[in-house]
């Protein structure tokens, strides 16, 4: 170990798996309860890692009671529909389309980078999605973190999303995550990952 370089703590076996090598995507789920303070520690983690001049654009709307969920599975691919009915709660990751608003609160040494967004539309919302992207994943990492199943989906239909939850338009809905314990048959086989050497270039 180079004496100017931290021997940094490295996670474990089990942590790895937890949130990486033994981690699945859940389709069906338990009828376990999901409590606020589990909920709010998932954002509590999620929110830390990096996005693009730390501008945060993601928002999560929980959909946990039987209003919220009959408003919301219509509005799911057909074949999603089960998966999230036996969920007890529903995360709707949403893009805030005005997020530069925060940026002199959350990035105080380029105040004006609100306003480079504010003037350019395009920048705002592509920058905006890939950084809300990136919290999507945080997010779901958090949430195995926690000792909870994910199931995220993209099979919705967003534009109907976004008229029954976020009608004024300022938020736009990229992708639905089912949160719980497994049920019963709760994944499929492991399928295949691409290896290091069709992934992976040295320079």
């Amino acid at each position: 170990m180079n004496a100017g370089t931290p021997d940094r703590p490295r996670l474990g076996d089990d942590g790895r798996a937890l949130l990486f090598t033994e981690a699945r995507t859940a389709s069906s789920f338990a009828p376990t309860p999901v409590s606020d303070a589990e909920l709010a520690e998932i954002w509590d983690l999620a929110k830390w890692p990096p996005t693009a001049a730390n501008t945060q654009p993601l928002r999560v709307l929980f959909v946990r009671t039987e209003e919220g969920k009959r408003r919301l599975i219509p509005h799911l691919a057909e074949g999603n529909r089960p998966k999230s009915q036996s969920a007890p709660v529903v995360a709707v990751l949403a893009l805030d389309t005005s997020f530069h608003e925060y940026v002199p609160e959350v990035f105080p040494h380029n105040p004006g980078l609100k306003d480079v967004y504010e003037a350019n539309e395009p920048l705002r919302l592509t920058n905006g999605t890939f950084s809300a992207a990136l919290q999507a994943g945080y997010f779901i990492l958090a949430a195995r973190s926690v000792g909870l199943v994910a199931g995220p989906m993209t099979g919705f239909d967003k534009a109907a999303v976004d008229a029954e939850f976020f009608p004024d338009g300022r938020f736009r809905s990229l992708v639905v995550v089912n949160l719980g314990h497994p049920g019963e048959t709760p994944w499929r086989d492991r399928l295949p990952r691409l290896s290091a050497e069709t992934t992976v270039q040295w320079a």
